[in-house]
C-alpha cells in the first residue's frame, strides 16, 4: 500500500508529517509525563518520528501503523539511527479500523482523523486500543479565525466551513463525547511556515531533478500556488494541535 506520488514528493523531507515542530513534540512528551515502559500505538504514523523519539527519551515501547511503505521504511530507520528498534516497530497498513492486539496505555492518531471519520470516529477507534484509565491523543484542526469567505475555506484545504469549528467547539465537543481534556499543545504560525515551506523546497528540488516526469505539470502548478495560499490563508486562518484526553 502506497500514498499518491505527489504526497511522497511534498513530504519527502520531512520527519514529522504535521506542524508540529521537534521542540514542540518535546515538549507534549514531557507534558504528558511518559514512564519507561509506557505502551504505545500511533495511527497512520508517518514516518515514525513520534514513537522514535519518546522511545529514546522517555523509553516508551510501540507499535506505528501507516499506509506508505515509503514512510514505514524510514520510520524503521529512523528507530535503527536512535537506537530504539528493540522498543518499537512499524507496520504497513491501513490504520483505518486498526485495533491494537493488547491494550496500550497511549493511542494516538496525530493529523489523519479522517482514518475514523473525523474527530469523534477517530477517538473511537483509538478507544478500542485503550487499557482502562489510558490516554487518546489527536491531532486536529481548527478554525483561529472565522473565515470570512469561501475563498479562505478553500484556500484552508477545507471542503465545509462548518467541518472545522473553532478551538472552543473544538474542546466542547470533545467533552461532550465524554472525555477530559487533560494536555494539549498547538501549533503556531511558524510551525505551520516550517511545515508548508519545506513542501515547497522539497517540490522544487524533484522539478529540477526530474524534469521530464509525468507527474512535472501538476507539481509545478501547486508551487505556484501554495505559497500564496498559504501565506494569504493557512498560516492566518486554520489552527492545528494535539489533545490529551481521559475518559471521564
Amino acid at each position: 500500500m502506497e500514498l499518491p506520488r505527489a504526497f511522497l514528493v511534498r513530504e519527502s523531507s520531512h520527519r514529522i508529517i504535521n506542524p508540529l515542530t521537534p521542540e514542540k513534540l518535546a515538549t507534549l512528551g514531557e507534558a504528558l509525563h511518559l514512564r519507561p515502559g509506557t505502551r504505545l500505538l500511533d495511527l497512520a504514523c508517518g514516518k515514525g518520528e513520534l514513537l522514535c523519539i519518546w522511545a529514546r527519551d522517555h523509553g516508551v515501547t510501540g507499535v506505528g501503523v501507516d499506509i506508505s511503505q515509503t514512510f514505514v521504511a524510514a520510520a524503521r530507520a529512523r528507530a535503527a539511527e536512535l537506537g530504539v528498534s528493540d522498543r518499537v516497530e512499524f507496520g504497513n497498513a491501513d490504520a483505518a479500523g486498526y485495533v491494537a492486539g493488547e491494550p496500550v496505555d497511549v493511542a494516538a492518531c496525530v493529523g489523519a482523523t479522517w482514518i475514523g471519520g473525523g474527530t469523534a470516529g477517530t477517538i473511537g477507534l483509538l478507544e478500542r486500543s485503550l487499557c482502562p484509565g489510558g490516554t487518546v491523543l489527536v491531532g486536529e484542526c481548527y478554525w483561529r479565525l472565522d473565515p470570512p469567505d469561501r475563498a479562505t475555506v478553500e484556500g484552508c484545504y477545507v471542503r465545509d466551513e462548518d467541518e472545522l469549528g473553532s478551538l472552543p467547539e473544538l474542546v466542547e465537543s470533545v467533552r461532550d463525547l465524554g472525555w477530559d481534556l487533560v494536555e494539549m499543545v498547538l501549533a503556531d504560525q511558524d510551525g505551520w511556515d516550517r511545515y508548508a515551506a519545506a513542501q515547497w523546497l522539497n517540490v522544487r528540488r524533484w522539478i529540477d531533478a526530474n524534469p521530464d516526469d509525468e507527474l512535472v505539470g501538476e507539481m509545478r502548478a501547486e508551487l505556484d500556488a501554495a505559497p500564496l495560499r498559504h501565506v494569504r490563508y493557512q498560516r492566518e486562518y486554520l489552527g492545528w494541535g494535539v489533545f490529551a484526553l481521559t475518559r471521564r
